[in-house]
C-alpha cells in the first residue's frame, strides 16, 4: 500500500465518523500529512465520485457521498 492508498483510507474513514464537513487543513491535521498529499488524496477521491465538495467563501468543505462502497 503507497502512502497516498493509506491516506486515501484514513480521509474515508474520517469522513465517515466527522459528517459536518472538513477542510483540507483540517484533514491534513487528522491524517498527519501536508496538505499538498491530502489535497492529492482528496483530488483522487473526488475524481472518482466519492467525495461532495461544498464550497463556502474560500473554505470548500469536503463531504463522503452517501451509500459509497470503498474497495481496499
Amino acid at each position: 500500500m503507497t502512502k497516498i492508498d493509506r491516506v486515501i483510507k484514513d480521509i474515508v474513514e474520517i469522513l465517515r465518523k466527522d459528517t459536518r464537513g472538513l477542510t483540507i487543513q483540517e484533514l491534513s491535521y487528522l491524517t498527519k500529512v501536508s496538505r499538498i498529499t491530502a489535497a492529492m488524496a482528496l483530488m483522487k477521491l473526488e475524481g472518482g465520485d466519492i467525495l461532495y465538495v461544498r464550497t463556502i467563501g474560500n473554505c470548500r468543505l469536503h463531504y463522503l457521498k452517501e451509500k459509497v462502497q470503498i474497495f481496499a
